[in-house]
């Protein structure tokens, strides 16, 4: 079983299923699929808590995201690049959803799901242009 932690805006997505994947880093272990995943917030904190049930892992597909000025210029999943729309579409399903995440996420306002995930990702990867990892999906709780 692999846990994994989300951030305080997400919770209500992954609470209500609108939200069903996760893009990580490389590390030592990542789920399989068919293996139990545990959804948390603030693991490793005092506040920590289990969002739902456990879920299977039903993707595990590599991703490249590459960024320049402010923007992605290529996000692939398995080696297929997508397109303008497919990447708004992704952002949405990875939590960015303007509709979902404005007012909670205090530096995220954009009027797009591709653009509130590109703050989000450029504030939290600074420096970094070109990032390699895995898609983590999982089904409907």
């Amino acid at each position: 079983m692999v846990a994994y932690s989300f951030k305080k805006f997400f919770v209500p997505q992954i609470a209500t299923g609108f939200k069903c994947q996760t893009v990580r880093a490389d590390r030592k272990r990542h789920a399989e699929i068919g293996e139990a995943i545990q959804l948390y917030e603030g693991m490793r904190t005092k506040s920590c808590r289990k969002i739902i049930p456990d879920v299977l892992c039903a993707a595990r597909k590599h991703i490249a995201i590459e960024w320049r000025s402010g923007s992605f210029v290529r996000v692939e999943i398995e080696g297929c690049s997508l397109d303008d729309n497919a990447i708004e579409i992704f952002a949405r399903y990875d939590g960015f959803a303007p509709e979902h995440i404005n007012g909670l996420a205090l530096d995220l306002d954009g009027n797009t799901a591709r653009v509130n995930m590109e703050m989000f990702w450029i504030s939290n990867h600074p420096g970094t242009h070109v990032f390699e990892g895995v898609l983590l999906a999982w089904a409907k709780p």
